[in-house]
């Protein structure tokens, strides 16, 4: 990936990926120092986070995107994760850094009381 590619195009190219189930394209955005935090779990690298995202992504039915705001070098973007668990739709925001053109780290955003049951 170009270092100058806008934030925008990143975090974009990255969510329709990832929705789409194409963890190996994702994967490509994401900087080898990779982080991701979300109520549930921790990953350190892109390595054990794309592996967690093997087991999920197949429960994904479809992102209805709410808003994205995008700054220098960060975006936030909420959106409505719809799964085919009974959970069902999730409301979620995520919090990206951005840098090289690759997402240096990902901070989720939701109610886990439906996940933890």
């Amino acid at each position: 990936m170009p270092i100058d590619v806008p934030t925008a195009e990143v975090v974009s190219a990255y969510l329709a990926a990832r929705t789409a189930g194409d963890l190996e394209a994702a994967g490509g955005w994401l900087a080898p120092t990779f982080t991701f935090q979300s109520p549930l779990l921790r990953f350190d690298d892109p390595a054990s986070y794309l592996a967690s995202q093997r087991g999920f992504q197949p429960l994904v039915t479809g992102l209805d995107l709410i808003s994205a705001l995008y700054g220098d070098g960060e975006a936030t973007v909420i959106y409505d994760l719809h799964t085919s668990t009974p959970g069902g739709t999730q409301r979620t925001a995520e919090h990206f850094t951005v840098a090289g053109g690759r997402i240096s780290s990902a901070l989720m955003i939701f109610d886990a009381s439906p996940w933890r049951s």
